[in-house]
This record gives C-alpha cells, sequence and structure tokens, in this order.
C-alpha cells in the first residue's frame, strides 16, 4: 500500500521529501515507491525474495536516516514521531532481513 501511495499522493511526499532536503524530490518518491512495490510483492509471493529483501533495505535505510533523523530534530513532538517512524523502519528491516533464513522455494511462494 505504501509503495503505491507513492505515486497516488506523489505532490504530498514530494513536498515533504523536499521538506526533508532530498534532490530531485519527486524522482525519488517515484524510485522509492517502486522500491516499495518490488519487495513487498516479492515477500508475498515468494518470488525473487533475496532481490526483494535488496529493494526493501535499499529503501529503509537510506530513508530511515534522511527522513527520519530524530536526532537533529528540537521540537519534542516532531522528534517522538521521527523516533518511532526510525525504530519502525529499523523493525521492519530486521523482519525483511529474517525472511533471508527461510528455506527457498518457500511452501507457499508463487514460484
Amino acid at each position: 500500500m505504501m509503495g503505491t501511495n507513492h505515486f497516488m499522493k506523489n505532490a504530498m511526499l514530494t513536498q515533504y521529501t523536499a521538506s526533508k532536503g532530498v534532490p530531485s524530490a519527486k524522482m525519488a518518491v517515484y524510485v522509492t515507491g517502486l522500491l516499495l512495490i518490488f519487495g513487498g510483492a516479492g515477500i508475498l509471493l515468494g518470488a525473487y525474495t533475496q532481490l526483494a529483501v535488496l529493494s526493501l533495505a535499499l529503501f529503509l535505510i537510506p530513508v530511515s536516516f534522511k527522513m527520519h533523523n530524530f536526532w537533529a530534530v528540537k521540537d519534542p513532538m516532531a522528534k517522538m514521531g521521527d523516533m518511532v517512524n526510525f525504530m519502525k523502519n529499523m523493525a521492519l528491516l530486521g523482519a525483511a532481513l529474517m525472511t533471508l533464513a527461510i528455506p527457498s522455494p518457500w511452501t507457499y511462494s508463487v514460484f
């Protein structure tokens, strides 16, 4: 769902991305949307799981450190929101990496 939001709500996400100082914000939103869609579909379908995990890692690591850098935020409420999102992304990264331990092909994979 988040991957498709990068396309359906591109203007809003581009504005937020630009506010965080990301160069070529519109293109960054499209590229990260593709990373999320490919990664999520790969995990869901059990197809190309190593590439899917790589795709999710390529999204989660830079986005977490650039967009949710809570250590640099002064406002306590904004800091808390960024900290929650940063920690959530780290948990999602851990979960994605754990899927690499599942023997391939998965029992219910499409391929």
